[in-house]
């Protein structure tokens, strides 16, 4: 049954009007959604459906079966093969086009500005200044939080809802076209009113969602485009494609089609077998192409050399010629990596346990309130951000000397930046000649770029700058993780991270003496460590980070610290992904029970007033068991209890049963529609949808109240411990 929302009331906690909520009971408490008392723990939610990843056996399975020869078989899998392809296509289409106008909007944005900053330092009317960036991000940012109202499921990263759907959790509206839409359009808003979000996050929701909607040819938010395709309607043929999406947008992402593929094996579903395997890889290996097709054809000017190869790129990793004692990284640097993964594990925890604390205050005092707050929230932390930003860079920076080099590192960072003209790397508000402004360069910079200058800048930033920056961010990046606009994770955490390994780096090479130390190196591994101490991820992370770096002998520092982030952040708290699927109240099991599982019996989690219903059953007692209970299978048993075979007949789902009378709910007048009408508010969302579909079937003879007819259990059906076919 759909939770009720009532308001909490946490203004009375603590004194007495709030004293009926101790009598109510955990289920209760469930249903309505709230929380409880002692521990403040979310409570799942009953008003989530479950998908049927699992075939049902049943005769009318058994017959399409035996029509099926190797020609069909065959034709089957090559469409499904087209299907994959054609999957990571257009997911990097959508890349492409985010990509786009993310840099058009923060070229147009970055050129006005930083032309009145240096026309206004002199004229003494930098106020100005601060005028216009707060409008581009104000107007950018505005439009983000609108396209949110259309379509809530589209804020945040949507990382947590497509694991919860991969894993058996229907989540309503996460895959619609609707939500694709205001996922694009949002992220790119978002991103380019300046606030601390990626992009990279939202592509895998948004993969995932090309993935669900392609196969379909059809669209519940544009009804009208339908073609006749018979193929893949199953959840478990959706959900290998949601799979496939979701794996072609972290490809897409992060130009790591390995990764890719790694990341929806661990992190997304829990239904996996061989073949999927390598449909997954082809669809993440057709993404990275097709965007580094037209990526480097548009940046470039030359088609098919396939020089960028997703929407974030390290650059090359190397040391400079002139410098014989350098090194990547030595034996000796591994101590200070492990100690940096214990770091970034504690910074990780850290900006979990406040951004689940900022999550439950939005629960509790800005989602009750009219939807108009949540976007005036995200206007006020774009107000926030935009004038730390502002006047960091102008009064906190420092003036460092420019490299021999000249104003960019090495030869690959110089190919990173050569086509930004107008967003050039380096800032020199308030400095003399042959030097910039670190802090401005930092955050003067789209994210990509500033992370670019942490890897790659030989030029030094003072270990003040770095400490500032990084406090600066990671409180804005936790405060603005959870508002009201699509927004990503992954960049915010890769540039907070970099900050700190190049900090790292400083102090050593500056008060211990450890001139060997390549500060990039400890750039990428701060990056690492923190990404890994917020996120959790493992397997998919490293191998990602060393794709994206195209440098091998980075695998053991990063996959070390990686596990030494992850163990240490385990020990506080979990993932913020997992932190936002309980938040959500979805009941997403864990892969591994606690300790105190393990002693329980079946017995001891059992309902001992079992709802159920017989093999024949009128319509009229399904409908009064789905209004006051919230679950919708039900055990049909006989009544002969003294044969324990016979006793126990199967599982059913009441709401497949119930379509079976779906023609005669619409066709008959008067009465019998308006009962039809008022069935949209049960709790299942089959039955939420009786009247909405229209499926062709005969009416029948009898002319009795449709709620007093009877619903037999058909013979056909699978028996034993199973539901029955919803495809009867």
């Amino acid at each position: 049954m759909a939770g009720c929302r009532g308001a909490l009331c946490c203004c009375c906690r603590w004194c007495c009007c709030c004293g009926e909520r101790e009598t109510r009971t955990p289920e209760e408490l469930t249903i309505l959604g709230e929380t409880q008392e002692e521990d403040d723990e979310i409570l799942p939610r009953k008003d989530y459906e479950s998908l049927d990843y699992d075939r049902c056996i049943n005769d009318p399975y058994l017959e399409v079966l035996e029509t099926m020869d190797n020609k069909k078989g065959r034709k089957y899998e090559a469409v499904k093969w087209m299907m994959v392809f054609a999957i990571g296509v257009c997911t990097g289409l959508v890349g492409l086009f985010v990509d786009f106008f993310v840099r058009l909007f923060t070229q147009l944005k970055f050129g006005v500005v930083q032309t009145s900053v240096e026309e206004c330092s002199q004229k003494g009317c930098l106020a100005l200044s601060l005028l216009e960036l707060l409008g581009f991000n104000l107007t950018f940012v505005f439009l983000a939080s609108l396209l949110v109202l259309i379509e809530p499921v589209a804020a945040g990263s949507g990382i947590p809802e497509i694991k919860c759907y991969l894993n058996g959790v229907k989540v309503p509206g996460i895959v619609r076209l609707r939500t694709l839409l205001c996922k694009v359009f949002g992220v790119l808003f978002s991103v380019a009113g300046g606030l601390f979000v990626g992009k990279e996050g939202p592509m895998i929701h948004s993969g995932a969602v090309v993935g669900a909607g392609l196969p379909q040819f059809q669209s519940i938010s544009l009804r009208k485009i339908q073609f006749n395709f018979p193929y893949f309607r199953s959840d478990r043929d959706k959900r290998d494609f949601v799979s496939a999406g979701a794996a072609a947008g972290v490809a897409a992402a992060f130009g790591a089609p390995i990764g890719g593929t790694l990341f929806s094996l661990e992190e997304g579903s829990s239904f996996w077998n061989q073949g999927l395997t390598w449909k997954v890889l082809f669809c993440s290996m057709s993404a990275t192409f097709t965007l580094n097709f037209f990526r480097s054809g548009i940046q470039f000017g030359s088609w098919g050399s396939f020089q960028l190869p997703g929407l974030l790129n390290f650059g090359e990793f190397k040391c400079s010629d002139s410098d014989k004692k350098c090194h990547l990284w030595t034996a000796m640097d591994l101590g200070f990596f492990v100690v940096m993964g214990v770091i970034g594990g504690l910074l990780g925890a850290t900006f979990n346990c406040l951004n689940k604390r900022l999550a439950k205050y939005r629960m509790r005092n800005v989602h009750p309130k009219p939807k108009l707050v949540r976007v005036l929230e995200s206007l006020l932390v774009s107000v926030v951000t935009t004038v730390v930003v502002f006047t960091a860079s102008m009064v906190l920076g420092e003036c460092r000397q420019m490299s021999a080099s000249g104003q960019i590192g090495n030869d690959s960072f110089q190919l990173q930046v050569s086509s930004e003209d107008v967003n050039s790397s380096i800032k020199t508000f308030f400095c003399p000649n042959e030097t910039y402004n670190d802090m401005a360069t930092l955050f003067f910079n789209p994210q990509e770029s500033a992370i670019l200058q942490l890897f790659h800048q030989d030029g030094t930033f003072s270990p003040v700058t770095l400490a500032l920056f990084f406090v600066l961010y990671f409180l804005l990046a936790c405060w603005t993780y959870g508002i009201s606009v699509p927004s990503g994770l992954f960049v915010p955490s890769l540039l907070c991270g970099a900050a700190f390994g190049r900090l790292v780096a400083n102090v050593l090479k500056s008060y211990i003496g450890l001139g060997h130390i390549y500060s990039g190196t400890f750039a990428l591994i701060g990056a690492a460590a923190f990404l890994g101490g917020v996120v959790r991820m493992t397997i998919s992370l490293t191998v990602i980070l060393i794709e994206s770096t195209n440098e091998i002998t980075y695998g053991l520092p990063i996959m070390i610290t990686l596990m030494v982030a992850k163990w240490t952040g385990d020990f506080f708290n979990k993932g913020i992904y997992d932190i936002h699927v309980g938040l959500r109240g979805v009941p997403l099991l864990e892969w591994e029970t606690e300790a105190e599982m393990d002693k329980l019996r079946a017995s001891d989690i059992m309902e001992p007033n079992l709802t159920y219903v017989y093999p024949h059953t009128r319509i009229q007692s399904l409908v009064s068991i789905l209004r006051t209970t919230v679950h919708h299978a039900f055990p049909v048993v006989t009544e002969n209890r003294g044969n324990e075979k016979e006793f126990m007949k199967g599982n059913q789902l009441i709401s497949n049963n119930i379509r079976f009378k779906k023609s005669s709910i619409l066709t008959r007048a008067g009465e019998q529609r308006r009962r039809s009408q008022s069935m949209k508010s049960y709790p299942s969302s089959e039955l939420r949808n009786v009247c909405d579909e229209h499926l062709a079937s005969e009416e029948p003879a009898e002319k009795e109240d449709l709620l007093q007819q009877m619903l037999e259990r058909s013979p056909r059906a699978k028996t034993g411990p199973w539901r029955s076919a919803s495809a009867l």
